[in-house]
Order: structure tokens, then sequence, then C-alpha cells
């Protein structure tokens, strides 16, 4: 199977390797363009579910421990600027 895929992905390079250049920047484009906003999208949303979480750890943490009082003014954020 895989040795079917290495001719198959060999055979494409030479084709692509061959065609003019603006040719290959469009193919190229066409497909890392996509594929690299939709990882920069997975990114964002994971980075910002983990901070999500974080800070809601943390606003449990200050709350339930009396050692600060949440500003809740600021949409539930404490590290909102008003």
């Amino acid at each position: 199977m895989f040795d079917g895929v290495t001719r198959w992905w060999d055979g494409f390079e030479l084709w692509l390797a061959q065609q003019w250049f603006p040719v290959q920047f469009v193919l190229v484009a066409a497909v890392l363009l996509p594929l690299c906003v939709g990882m920069a999208w997975v990114i964002h949303r994971g980075v910002e579910a983990v901070a999500d979480r974080l800070g809601r750890l943390c606003r449990a943490d200050a709350a339930g421990n009396g050692h600060g009082v949440v500003d809740e003014g600021h949409g539930g954020r404490p590290d909102a600027v008003s």
C-alpha cells in the first residue's frame, strides 16, 4: 500500500517540478493557504479553550479561598481594562 502511495507521490512531485513556475506557485498556494488557515484556526481555538479553562480555574480558586475578589463588571475577566 505504501509503495503505491510513494510511487504516486513521486510521480506527482515530478509532474509539479516540470511545470512552469507560476503554475507551481498557484497549485502550491491553492493547497497550502487553506491548510495554513485551517491549522491557524485550530491552534487559535485550542489556545482559547485552554486559556478559558485556566481563567475559570483561577477565578474559582480566588472566589473559593477568599483570597481575592473577582470583579464581574468586566464580563467575568479579571484582566479586562476599563
